[in-house]
């Protein structure tokens, strides 16, 4: 998941990225550079119309 971080951004790509679910955590998301987390889909939604309106 940081691979794809870093590479968005060392391409100049603005995109938002997100990761979440059982396998990661906020500090795990954190640690990469991802710009949002979310711990299940129904909170990820949520999550991801903040980040587009942003």
């Amino acid at each position: 998941m940081k691979v794809v971080v870093d590479t968005l951004k060392e391409r100049g790509l603005n995109y938002k990225t997100m990761v979440g679910g059982a396998p990661v955590s906020q500090e795990f998301a954190d640690q990469i550079g991802a710009d949002g987390y979310s711990p299940d889909a129904p909170s990820a939604v949520e999550k991801a119309r903040l980040l587009i309106s942003a």
